[in-house]
């Protein structure tokens, strides 16, 4: 049993959030068996910059409330991204006869999703490091 139920109740709720709008977004961009699964990429790829974001705000910009951290990151990106269905959507591309589309899905994703990451983490301190250079 957790001691901390705090933490446990602030990631659930923000995994429910966080599967929300990840579901929301699968019904509204749908695509047909062998093509490329654009809802999953976009929201795993917006996830990452998030998450690259995110970190870069609580570890170095804020000084945040501990539950921050489980909620938004552990709970609301963690319900949000979807690598499951990553792995899924591959596995249904090379059963379908898609190869290549499985095999761009397969390196584009991850690809995109340490840049996303990068990206996020680059411009969140170039972005803080501005408005801590005015306040000084």
């Amino acid at each position: 049993m957790p001691q901390n139920w705090s933490v446990l109740a602030s990631i659930a709720v923000g995994g429910a959030i966080g599967a929300l709008g990840r579901y929301e977004l699968a019904l509204a961009w749908t695509h047909a068996p062998g093509h490329f699964p654009w809802a999953t990429f976009v929201t795993n790829v917006s996830g990452c910059f998030l998450i690259g974001v995110l970190m870069v705000l609580i570890t170095e910009v804020w000084s945040a409330h501990r539950l921050i951290r489980p909620f938004l990151g552990v709970g609301v990106l963690g319900g949000f991204t979807t690598f499951s269905t990553y792995s899924g959507d591959v596995q249904q591309l090379v059963a379908a006869g898609d190869a290549r589309v499985a095999l761009a899905y397969l390196a584009g994703t991850v690809l995109a999703a340490l840049l996303a990451v990068y990206l996020g983490i680059s411009m969140t301190r170039l972005a803080t490091s501005r408005r801590r250079g005015e306040k000084s």
